[in-house]
Protein backbone atom coordinates (compact mmCIF):
# COMPACT_ATOMS: atom_id res chain seq x y z
CA UNK A 1 0.00 0.00 0.00
CA UNK A 2 1.59 3.29 -1.03
CA UNK A 3 1.90 6.41 1.24
CA UNK A 4 -0.26 8.34 -1.12
CA UNK A 5 -3.30 5.65 -0.87
CA UNK A 6 -3.19 5.73 3.47
CA UNK A 7 -3.72 9.52 3.07
CA UNK A 8 -6.49 8.96 0.23
CA UNK A 9 -8.11 6.32 2.91
CA UNK A 10 -7.59 8.50 6.02
CA UNK A 11 -9.25 10.99 4.40
CA UNK A 12 -12.09 8.89 4.13
CA UNK A 13 -14.58 9.68 7.19
CA UNK A 14 -15.40 6.18 8.20
CA UNK A 15 -11.99 4.97 8.27
CA UNK A 16 -10.70 8.13 9.82
CA UNK A 17 -13.00 7.80 12.64
CA UNK A 18 -12.73 3.76 13.08
CA UNK A 19 -8.93 4.21 13.24
CA UNK A 20 -9.33 7.18 15.91
CA UNK A 21 -11.45 5.31 18.16
CA UNK A 22 -9.18 2.34 18.22
CA UNK A 23 -6.15 4.27 18.70
CA UNK A 24 -8.09 6.53 21.31
CA UNK A 25 -10.08 3.15 23.13
CA UNK A 26 -6.30 1.25 23.55
CA UNK A 27 -4.11 3.85 24.00
CA UNK A 28 -6.52 5.12 26.84
CA UNK A 29 -6.21 1.16 28.36
CA UNK A 30 -2.33 1.68 27.71
CA UNK A 31 -1.96 4.89 29.82
CA UNK A 32 -4.02 3.16 32.93
CA UNK A 33 -2.10 -0.27 32.81
CA UNK A 34 1.40 1.78 32.80
CA UNK A 35 0.21 4.09 35.40
CA UNK A 36 -1.17 1.06 37.78
CA UNK A 37 2.53 -0.57 36.73
CA UNK A 38 4.21 1.67 37.86
CA UNK A 39 2.84 2.63 41.13
CA UNK A 40 3.07 -1.21 41.95
CA UNK A 41 6.48 -1.41 41.11
CA UNK A 42 7.29 1.40 43.70
CA UNK A 43 4.73 -0.20 46.69
CA UNK A 44 6.59 -3.50 46.08
CA UNK A 45 9.91 -2.45 46.65
CA UNK A 46 11.36 -2.38 42.56
CA UNK A 47 14.77 -0.17 43.50
CA UNK A 48 16.01 -0.77 39.66
CA UNK A 49 14.42 1.80 36.67
CA UNK A 50 15.23 -1.12 33.88
CA UNK A 51 12.77 -3.79 35.55
CA UNK A 52 10.42 -1.66 35.36
CA UNK A 53 10.93 -0.99 31.68
CA UNK A 54 11.46 -4.37 31.07
CA UNK A 55 8.01 -5.54 32.87
CA UNK A 56 6.29 -2.03 30.68
CA UNK A 57 7.60 -3.41 27.76
CA UNK A 58 6.21 -6.96 28.13
CA UNK A 59 2.95 -4.93 29.00
CA UNK A 60 3.29 -2.65 25.97
CA UNK A 61 4.19 -5.88 23.79
CA UNK A 62 1.05 -7.24 24.95
CA UNK A 63 -1.67 -4.66 24.97
CA UNK A 64 -0.15 -3.60 21.40
CA UNK A 65 -0.15 -7.20 19.72
CA UNK A 66 -3.81 -7.43 21.22
CA UNK A 67 -4.54 -4.25 19.68
CA UNK A 68 -3.76 -5.21 16.36
CA UNK A 69 -4.65 -8.60 16.49
CA UNK A 70 -7.96 -8.21 17.60
CA UNK A 71 -8.76 -5.01 15.57
CA UNK A 72 -7.37 -7.25 12.41
CA UNK A 73 -9.28 -9.78 13.30
CA UNK A 74 -12.90 -7.68 14.12
CA UNK A 75 -12.57 -5.16 10.76
CA UNK A 76 -11.80 -8.28 8.95
CA UNK A 77 -14.91 -9.76 9.41
CA UNK A 78 -16.67 -6.30 9.22
CA UNK A 79 -15.19 -5.59 5.84
CA UNK A 80 -15.92 -9.05 4.58
CA UNK A 81 -19.72 -8.22 5.89
CA UNK A 82 -19.46 -5.25 4.09
CA UNK A 83 -18.08 -6.25 0.71
CA UNK A 84 -21.30 -8.68 1.12
CA UNK A 85 -23.94 -6.48 1.72
CA UNK A 86 -22.51 -4.77 -1.67
CA UNK A 87 -21.77 -7.26 -3.67
CA UNK A 88 -25.66 -8.59 -3.03
CA UNK A 89 -27.13 -4.84 -3.51
CA UNK A 90 -24.73 -4.42 -7.43
CA UNK A 91 -25.45 -7.96 -8.49
CA UNK A 92 -21.60 -8.35 -9.29
CA UNK A 93 -18.43 -9.96 -7.36
CA UNK A 94 -16.09 -7.31 -6.23
CA UNK A 95 -13.16 -9.71 -5.91
CA UNK A 96 -10.15 -7.55 -6.91
CA UNK A 97 -11.70 -4.39 -7.83
CA UNK A 98 -11.03 -1.15 -5.97
CA UNK A 99 -13.15 -1.53 -3.56
CA UNK A 100 -11.93 -4.68 -1.88
CA UNK A 101 -8.94 -3.85 -2.14
CA UNK A 102 -9.61 -0.11 -0.22
CA UNK A 103 -11.78 -2.30 2.38
CA UNK A 104 -8.54 -4.52 3.05
CA UNK A 105 -5.95 -1.57 3.31
CA UNK A 106 -8.59 0.28 5.83
CA UNK A 107 -8.16 -3.05 7.83
CA UNK A 108 -4.58 -2.01 7.76
CA UNK A 109 -4.91 1.00 8.71
CA UNK A 110 -7.73 0.49 11.72
CA UNK A 111 -5.07 -2.50 13.03
CA UNK A 112 -2.06 -0.10 12.74
CA UNK A 113 -3.78 2.43 14.92
CA UNK A 114 -5.11 0.58 17.72
CA UNK A 115 -2.15 -1.20 18.41
CA UNK A 116 0.04 2.53 18.20
CA UNK A 117 -2.32 3.91 20.96
CA UNK A 118 -0.72 1.41 23.42
CA UNK A 119 2.36 1.07 22.43
CA UNK A 120 2.87 4.78 22.55
CA UNK A 121 0.80 5.38 26.01
CA UNK A 122 3.15 2.93 27.75
CA UNK A 123 6.59 3.70 26.38
CA UNK A 124 6.31 7.46 26.70
CA UNK A 125 5.60 7.48 30.69
CA UNK A 126 8.45 4.44 30.96
CA UNK A 127 11.07 6.76 30.13
CA UNK A 128 12.11 8.41 33.02
CA UNK A 129 12.46 5.21 34.29
CA UNK A 130 15.69 4.74 31.77
CA UNK A 131 17.31 7.75 33.96
CA UNK A 132 16.50 6.11 37.36
CA UNK A 133 19.89 6.97 39.61
CA UNK A 134 21.24 9.70 37.19
CA UNK A 135 18.20 11.85 36.69
CA UNK A 136 15.63 10.69 38.96
CA UNK A 137 15.40 8.74 42.20
CA UNK A 138 12.62 6.08 41.74
CA UNK A 139 10.28 8.22 43.51
CA UNK A 140 10.68 11.11 41.06
CA UNK A 141 10.76 8.70 38.30
CA UNK A 142 7.29 7.04 39.30
CA UNK A 143 5.71 10.27 40.04
CA UNK A 144 7.20 11.59 36.52
CA UNK A 145 5.74 8.40 34.68
CA UNK A 146 2.03 9.16 36.25
CA UNK A 147 2.49 12.91 35.02
CA UNK A 148 2.84 11.66 31.26
CA UNK A 149 0.25 9.20 31.20
CA UNK A 150 -2.15 11.22 32.69
CA UNK A 151 -0.89 13.77 30.37
CA UNK A 152 -1.11 11.64 27.41
CA UNK A 153 -4.84 10.80 28.61
CA UNK A 154 -5.60 14.70 28.66
CA UNK A 155 -4.28 14.68 25.03
CA UNK A 156 -6.60 12.02 24.13
CA UNK A 157 -9.24 13.92 25.92
CA UNK A 158 -8.73 17.10 24.70
CA UNK A 159 -8.51 15.42 20.75
CA UNK A 160 -11.80 14.26 21.04
CA UNK A 161 -13.12 17.07 22.56
CA UNK A 162 -12.05 19.09 19.98
CA UNK A 163 -12.80 16.88 16.81
CA UNK A 164 -16.66 16.80 18.84
CA UNK A 165 -17.40 20.21 19.55
CA UNK A 166 -16.94 20.09 23.38
CA UNK A 167 -14.64 22.46 24.90
CA UNK A 168 -11.46 20.60 24.79
CA UNK A 169 -9.69 21.55 27.93
CA UNK A 170 -12.88 19.68 30.16
CA UNK A 171 -12.81 16.79 27.84
CA UNK A 172 -9.34 16.39 28.55
CA UNK A 173 -9.38 17.22 32.34
CA UNK A 174 -12.40 14.09 32.39
CA UNK A 175 -9.76 11.93 30.67
CA UNK A 176 -7.08 12.96 33.03
CA UNK A 177 -9.02 12.40 35.65
CA UNK A 178 -9.15 8.48 35.21
CA UNK A 179 -5.06 8.62 35.56
CA UNK A 180 -4.88 10.32 38.77
CA UNK A 181 -7.99 7.82 40.17
CA UNK A 182 -6.07 4.59 38.88
CA UNK A 183 -3.10 6.64 40.56
CA UNK A 184 -5.31 7.32 43.83
CA UNK A 185 -6.77 3.65 44.07
CA UNK A 186 -3.28 2.44 43.58
CA UNK A 187 -1.61 4.08 46.39
CA UNK A 188 -4.70 3.76 48.83
CA UNK A 189 -5.31 -0.12 48.15
CA UNK A 190 -1.79 -0.85 46.92
CA UNK A 191 0.65 0.07 50.08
Amino acid sequence: MSPRRVVALLQQDSVRAISRRYLVSNGFDGALTCIGLVIGAFLTGVTDGTTVVKIGVGAAIGLTTSGVWSVWEIERAEKLAELERLEAAMLTDLHGTVVERDKAAARVINAAASGLGPLVSIVVPLLPFLAVGSLFTMLTATATSVALGTAILFGFGSYMGSISGQRWYIAGFRMALAGVAVAAVNLLFGG
